[in-house]
Order: structure tokens, then C-alpha cells, then sequence
């Protein structure tokens, strides 16, 4: 199993930017497909990003289409979540996550988790 840690959380006005990292263990990260899931204040944790074990497909949310983006380098065992035109509905933690597969990953749910950075976006 993968051991996942988060960094680069933190408070950012409407409008503004971060990116999110995700440093993986182990020496067989290529092996997995890598995600982002997040969670609300009083909401269920949602999908948000997912890239494929190459880096070759990604998939996102439609709510988040079009101003996030994730890559990977599987060099550095780092998978990143870049966040542009950030809205204050996208305040939650944010969870790194790992799978065998990034269509799974999507539909069934992600077999390892980090433990979460926290965003927030002010208005």
C-alpha cells in the first residue's frame, strides 16, 4: 500500500490560485493511478481529479473543469493539483488518493488515502 502526505493547503481570496502536492513512499508509484477527492463543512467527500498511472489521461469534475488541473511526476513520486479561479465553494479538505486504476479509482472509489490539506477560500 501507498503511504500518501498533502502539502501546499492554505487561505487564498476568490480569484486566487494554489497548488496542492502529494508526495507518494514506495518505489512503485508509477503503478498507480492518483486522484484528489475533497470534502466540505457538512458535505460527503466528492471526486475531484484523477490522472491515469502514465500521466497520459486525466479526469475532473465538472465543477472544477477548466480551472484545475493535476499532473504527476513519477520521477518524484508527486502528484500535484494545481487550482486556479478559486471559488469559496471550493473551501474543504483536500485528500490525496491512490488506485490501480483511475476509471475505478473514479467510480468505485480510491483504495489508499491521504490524510488531507485544508483550503479555504474567502470571499
Amino acid at each position: 500500500q501507498v503511504q500518501l502526505v498533502e502539502s501546499g493547503g492554505g487561505l487564498v481570496q476568490a480569484g486566487g490560485s494554489l497548488r496542492l502536492s502529494c508526495a507518494a513512499s514506495g518505489r512503485t508509484f508509477s503503478s498507480y493511478a492518483m486522484g484528489w477527492f475533497r470534502q466540505a463543512p457538512g458535505k460527503e467527500r466528492e471526486f475531484v481529479a484523477a490522472i491515469s498511472r502514465s500521466g497520459g489521461t486525466t479526469y475532473y469534475a465538472d465543477s472544477v473543469k477548466g480551472r484545475f488541473s493535476i499532473s504527476r511526476d513519477n520521477a518524484k513520486n508527486t502528484v500535484y493539483l494545481q487550482m486556479t479561479s478559486l471559488k469559496p465553494e471550493d473551501t474543504a479538505v483536500y485528500y490525496c488518493v491512490a488506485g490501480l486504476d483511475a476509471v475505478v479509482l473514479v467510480t468505485a472509489g480510491p483504495s489508499s488515502w491521504g490524510l488531507g490539506t485544508q483550503v479555504t477560500v474567502s470571499s
